[in-house]
C-alpha cells in the first residue's frame, strides 16, 4: 500500500470548501531482500503560493523526485514552480504553461517513484488539462476538481466543457464499477470511501440539472443569469457567478445537440 499524507492549504473559501488538498505520495514499504532508506515523493498540486504552506508540505514530503499538478487553476498550481525549485524537481502537468516542453502528461502514462505506481487519466470538463491519478496498488483515485468531497465541481466555460466532463465522470464509474477504483482522494474537501456511489451521484446530478436548464430555456430564459435564477435559487448566492459559467457549458452541450 502506498503512504498518503493530505497537507490542507489555508485558502478557504465557496469554491475552495476548506482549502486545497495537497498530497503526498511515498511507495509502500520495502518488502523481503529490497533496500531500506527513505523513499523519495510525489507531491500532486503543491496549491497556492504561501509560504507556510508550501513549508509545511516541504517538510512533510522530504526527497521530493516530482510534482504533479492535476489542473491550471491557480488554487492548485501557483506555488507549483517555486515549490520545484525549491526542492530541486521538476513539475509534471497536462497544460503546457505549466510543464517542461516535451513533458506533458499522457493518458494512460505510468509513473513509477521508489515503488510508487501512478497512471495518468486525461478526463477533461472542469478545465481541458484535468488528470486524475489513479495509485495502482491500492485503488486510490486523486481526483483533483473533477470529483469534490463535498458538493459538485464547476464546469466553467468556455475552458470547462460539459460533454467531455460526462465522458470523463462515465469513464472513471466504469473503473469504479470494475472494481479498479475504490475511494476518491479529491482536490478540496475529505476523501470519498465509496468511489461508485459518488460518482453515480455526480452522473445524477448532472443529467438533473441539465434538464432543468432545458426547461428554463423552454419557459424563457436567455441568458445564463436567467437561467441561474430560475435553476439555482436554493444555491447560495455567492456561488451564483460560477454557476453561470456552468450554465453558459451546459447551454452550450444543449445547442450542440446534447
Amino acid at each position: 500500500m502506498s503512504r498518503i499524507d493530505r497537507v490542507l492549504a489555508p485558502n478557504p473559501g465557496p469554491m475552495t470548501l476548506d482549502g486545497t488538498n495537497t498530497w503526498v505520495l511515498r511507495g509502500g514499504e520495502p518488502g523481503p531482500g529490497q533496500e531500506t532508506g527513505t523513499r523519495r515523493s510525489v507531491v500532486v498540486d503543491p496549491g497556492p503560493l504561501i509560504d507556510g504552506h508550501l513549508n509545511a508540505v516541504r517538510a512533510l514530503a522530504g526527497e521530493v523526485a516530482l510534482v504533479l499538478l492535476t489542473h491550471r487553476h491557480a488554487d492548485h498550481s501557483e506555488g507549483a514552480a517555486a515549490f520545484a525549485a525549491s526542492v530541486g524537481c521538476r513539475v509534471r502537468a497536462a497544460d503546457p504553461a505549466h510543464a517542461a516542453v516535451g513533458d506533458l502528461l499522457q493518458d494512460g502514462e505510468h509513473i513509477e517513484v521508489d515503488g510508487l505506481e501512478l497512471q495518468v487519466l486525461c478526463t477533461p470538463g472542469h478545465t481541458s488539462d484535468s488528470v486524475s491519478l489513479l495509485l495502482l496498488d491500492d485503488g486510490d483515485l486523486l481526483t483533483g476538481d473533477t470529483v469534490l468531497g463535498r458538493g459538485t465541481s464547476v464546469v466553467a466555460h468556455p475552458d470547462g466543457q460539459l460533454g467531455p466532463y460526462l465522458k470523463s465522470l462515465q469513464r472513471l464509474r466504469e473503473l469504479a464499477a470494475r472494481g479498479v477504483v475504490t475511494r476518491l482522494l479529491p482536490g478540496h474537501g475529505p476523501v470519498l470511501d465509496d468511489a461508485l456511489a459518488v460518482l453515480d451521484g455526480y452522473l445524477e446530478h448532472r443529467y438533473d440539472r441539465l434538464e432543468q436548464v432545458r426547461g428554463a430555456l423552454s419557459a424563457g430564459a436567455r441568458t445564463p443569469r436567467e437561467v441561474v435564477e430560475a435553476v439555482y435559487a436554493e444555491v447560495d448566492r455567492s456561488v451564483w457567478p460560477a454557476a453561470e459559467l456552468s450554465v453558459a457549458a451546459q447551454v452550450e452541450h444543449i445547442r450542440a445537440g446534447g
